[in-house]
């Protein structure tokens, strides 16, 4: 395989992991603090639909990614309210909160973006660094994202300082998640942080999509996430709730959906569905325990009737 080819599979595979890492990012988050949120597969599809309606609409790519995050805000809004006001399961509300978002947005996509209005909209450039751009192989992949794929990297590094686990934010948001009975009693306001915590998951949701949409893809289609939300979720499992291990499965993920496009055209005979399956293959061994780190929060998943 030639310098050509790995660059091209390495910056696909970047590609397709930096939505994948912000969405990841507002996954762990939430999940510290003790609410697993499948809903991101839809909040990254309204995402992307938003900000490709805005953009179609005003020109602008930057009110076309604010208008992304703000609905998938507003989606997480009600994932909050169901998940932690009314101590709905969790798993039920995710799997039936991204059938509704694909449902909606494909309606709408119909409905709205009709006679190609959705189709090529101005989107976000790629801008090369100069000199480490030129590093072969990774140089490209890297530093020849676009301003928002710069600004999407920022913010990921951004929430793994400010809520790292040595951190105040961060050790409030590992104290409910573990045990917020405790947590209660010591006077955290428990309900308050899982809220804030959703609607930062949901707001990543929506910047992933928006990045996607206007990145990657400058259209909407239907559907257009593929299970990549799904798949944030994994990363965390993988990546064991810790941001280093996160940044690895993405990265591992971004490769095995880019070789699905690659291998084929290189003529390799390598069945699709194997490629598919990898992920959730690595994703099945870190969850029963043969990978060593961290484990799940205490409390994932556990409804709190406290105040």
């Amino acid at each position: 395989m030639s310098t050509a080819i790995v660059t091209e599979v390495v910056s696909s595979g970047v590609g397709f992991a930096i939505p994948l890492l912000v969405a990841a990012s507002g996954e762990s988050i939430s999940e510290r603090a003790g609410v697993l949120n499948l809903s991101m597969e839809g909040m990254m599809l309204t995402g992307a639909f938003a900000s490709i309606l805005a953009t179609a609409d005003t020109g602008s790519p930057i009110l076309g990614v604010l208008a992304g995050i703000v609905a998938a805000t507003i989606f997480g809004v009600a994932q909050a309210a169901l998940s932690v006001r009314f101590r709905a399961d969790q798993i039920v509300i995710g799997i039936a909160s991204n059938a509704l978002a694909l449902g909606l947005t494909t309606f709408f996509s119909r409905t709205l973006l009709s006679d190609g209005k959705g189709q090529s909209v101005p989107g976000f450039q790629s801008l090369n660094i100069p000199l480490l751009s030129d590093i072969p192989v990774i140089g490209p992949a890297i530093f020849g994202q676009t301003v928002l794929g710069y600004a999407c990297i920022a913010i990921v590094v951004a929430l793994a300082v400010i809520l790292s686990k040595r951190s105040t934010p961060g050790l409030t948001i590992d104290a409910v998640g573990e045990d917020a009975v405790s947590a209660q009693w010591t006077g955290l306001p428990v309900r308050r942080v899982r809220y804030l915590c959703v609607l930062l998951a949901a707001a990543t949701g929506g910047l992933a999509g928006s990045q996607l949409a206007l990145s990657e893809v400058h259209s909407f289609s239907d559907n257009m996430t593929g299970g990549l939300g799904y798949l944030a979720v994994v990363a965390v499992i993988a990546g064991r709730w810790r941001i280093l291990g996160i940044v690895y499965a993405c990265i591992f993920f971004g490769i095995a959906q880019a070789l699905q496009f690659a291998l084929p055209a290189l003529g390799v005979d390598i069945p699709f569905a194997l490629l598919v399956m990898l992920p959730y293959v690595i994703a099945i061994v870190a969850i029963t325990g043969f990978v060593g780190g961290r484990s799940a929060p205490t409390n994932l998943t556990v409804p709190y009737a406290g105040r």
